[in-house]
């Protein structure tokens, strides 16, 4: 198998598993502070959320590079 196939077939899963999860962290943040709970709590867990989201989109983007070589080479 490529290595730009294999590597596409294993980051983008990953990538897309971390936007998801870290979206999520930022949601239940933002309902943290909506009912008024402490700063600390909340500001915590969406600087994680947001953490997490933004590694999610590079893993993503660095899939999304590997396909687009795996697919250059091929001459799709």
């Amino acid at each position: 198998m490529d290595r730009h196939y294999q590597e596409w077939n294993e980051s983008a899963p990953r990538g897309l598993l971390l936007i998801g999860f870290g979206v999520s962290l930022v949601a239940h943040a933002a309902g943290l502070k909506q009912k008024g709970r402490a700063a600390l709590s909340w500001i915590t867990l969406g600087t994680l959320g947001l953490i997490i989201l933004n590694a999610g989109v590079a893993i993503f983007g660095e899939a999304v590079k590997h396909r687009t070589l795996y697919e250059q080479k091929l001459g799709l």
